[in-house]
């Protein structure tokens, strides 16, 4: 999720120790935040998954994009996973000129043939969608129906006032050594799609973050941002809506409406790129796979780049939120160890 507020220009953090206060930016589990308000929108009946986008965002039928519904743009599968231009810094804190880019976009895959990450579009797609319906921004949205009733430090969109709250991101060894792999096996002239999705061009550096760029800029935030102490992530603020008096109706939303099953991993419907484990989706929500077990079925919730991991488990009535700030790729046993441990305990 890129956010179209925009705080000054970065400043690199110091090395305070983290607290409870610490916030920290939660990547694409904004993806399961954002997917609580679209839910929310399906039970007040002023969103339908099964509907084509363009009856809500006309513009969107561009290039072929009448029939693509909403539920095939929450579950990867609307092929405007990366643009077709390279983006920059300047065009992604503008959030007008990416809707309209994405509008104007011809698909990458025809729908139906199956699903790729969209890692960042998947931000802007959702958020003008529920723009269009309410006439307010994602953040804007967001702190009215969550945020705002929890006294919850969490936003869409990093206020000016919070700045100084946030945790510098730093790349660690095996992202910096998986980014060296991918740059090492680029072949001339031709589009590596998967990494257009995670960076849109030259937007970001592969890194996703560096000294004082990439999501350490506060003006493209990568997502929501949000403290350990308020479990701030998609399963887990829906656990705040649940267990601290805030809006139930968007709970029972959440948990009636996004966890719908949309197929994105099997034979109809194939991962486009190849390049990601057996992972499932619901209207937005990741659904336990062997990407990400989560406690068992009744779990559903979204990872972050980097390691962060965030859900809710309707079952134990729990919700969980592993943020860092110190980026990690591959096999990142930070938060599974400790899921696993809490699946442990919750079994016994």
């Amino acid at each position: 999720m890129v956010s179209n507020t925009s705080p000054p220009a970065a400043s690199p953090r110091d090395r305070s120790p983290w607290t409870k206060d610490t916030t920290s930016v939660i990547f694409s589990c904004t993806k399961g935040l954002v997917s609580i308000l679209a839910a929310r929108l399906v039970q007040d009946g002023l969103l339908d998954y099964r509907t084509p986008v363009a009856t809500y965002w006309p513009e969107f039928a561009a290039e072929g994009k009448e029939e693509i519904t909403v539920a095939d743009l929450l579950a990867h599968r609307s092929g405007l996973s990366a643009p077709r231009d390279l983006l920059n810094v300047e065009d992604v804190i503008d959030w007008d000129v990416v809707t309209g880019r994405l509008a104007a976009l011809q698909p990458l895959w025809t729908t139906g043939q199956g699903h790729a990450y969209h890692a960042l579009t998947h931000g802007w797609l959702a958020g003008e969608v529920i723009r269009r319906i309410t006439g307010k921004t994602v953040g804007q949205y967001f702190d009215e129906l969550i945020a705002a009733p929890l006294q919850a430090d969490a936003w869409i969109g990093l206020p000016r006032g919070a700045r100084h709250q946030v945790a510098h991101l730093r790349a660690g060894t095996s992202l910096t050594a998986l980014v060296a792999r991918q740059v090492a096996a680029r072949v001339a002239d031709e589009i590596d799609w998967t990494e257009r999705a995670m960076i849109l061009g030259n937007a970001f550096p592969p890194e996703l973050v560096d000294a004082t760029g990439g999501f350490n800029d506060p003006r493209p935030s990568g997502g929501a941002a949000g403290s350990g102490r308020h479990r701030i992530g998609p399963g887990a603020g829906l656990d705040l809506v649940i267990h601290r008096g805030g809006d139930r109706r968007s709970a029972a939303a959440g948990r009636r409406h996004g966890r719908r099953r949309h197929a994105t991993a099997d034979r109809r419907h194939p991962d486009i790129r190849r390049t990601t484990p057996f992972a499932r989706w619901g209207m937005g929500f990741r659904l336990p796979s062997l990407a990400r077990e989560f406690l068992g079925a009744a779990s559903f919730g979204h990872d972050g780049a980097g390691g962060q991991v965030a859900f809710a488990d309707t079952t134990h009535q729990v919700g969980f939120a592993f943020l860092t700030n110190l980026m990690e790729a591959g096999p990142d046993h930070r938060a599974t160890a400790i899921v696993d441990e809490l699946r442990r305990i919750l079994r016994k």
